[in-house]
């Protein structure tokens, strides 16, 4: 763990630095020129771009979070891989890697599109975790597909609340954070309840209703 805090404290310092020297120093708007946060979550969009945030990251927390009793279900242990889940990590971050560059060399043209691809990747990816006994290739596939959709979402979605919000993107912003944050301590608690009562078999159905709901919104909020 020593050399993981090296390693993070290191980075934010480099990153800090770059923050200080390339960017640029906009002037702020006067208290009196802000929006509110109640007239910024009235803008057209802002709130179906909230709620899909809050339904998408929740959903992905109930697996991440629980990976390693996932995996276990998933037949993994068998295989010796469940007791250590960090190969089926690197296969995640590496995937999610990838997505990251994909959504940056498209999000400008097809935002809505790749939100929509996004969802039902992860929707398969879902429905593949839940076979019955999967291989451990299989496992590792569904997990890449899963990291691939989930890696760019960030992305997206601050994009998507910066455009619907218009000047009142900074408050916006805010509201996606306590969103997200929000959605990650509920994915927690919803998985910890899901284990503890109907176990691991729950997990596929309940995120299957949250990818739902948040494909439903982003086609609705399409205007």
């Amino acid at each position: 763990w020593r050399a993981t805090f090296v390693l993070v404290t290191l980075a934010s310092v480099v990153l800090a630095l770059w923050v200080l020297r390339a960017v640029p120093d906009f002037p702020g708007q006067a208290p009196g020129q802000r929006a509110g946060a109640l007239q910024v979550l009235r803008t057209p969009g802002v709130a179906v771009v909230l709620l899909v945030i809050l339904a998408w990251v929740l959903g992905h927390n109930i697996l991440y979070t629980y990976i390693v009793p996932l995996l276990a279900a998933a037949g993994m242990a068998a295989a010796g891989l469940a007791a250590d889940p960090g190969l089926v990590l690197l296969t995640f971050g590496l995937a999610a890697l990838l997505g990251i560059v994909v959504v940056g060399l498209w999000v400008d043209r097809h935002l809505r599109l790749l939100v929509l691809l996004s969802l039902a990747g992860f929707a398969l990816a879902t429905l593949a975790l839940g076979q019955e006994a999967p291989t451990p290739g299989w496992v590792h596939v569904s997990v890449a597909l899963w990291g691939l959709t989930y890696g760019g979402a960030p992305t997206l979605l601050q994009t998507a609340c910066a455009d619907a919000a218009g000047e009142g993107g900074d408050v916006a912003q805010s509201m996606l954070v306590t969103v997200w944050n929000s959605a990650i301590a509920l994915g927690g608690v919803a998985g910890g309840l899901l284990l503890s009562g109907s176990g691991v078999g729950a997990f596929g159905s309940v995120v299957l209703v949250m990818i739902a709901l948040a494909g439903i919104l982003a086609w609705s909020g399409r205007r």
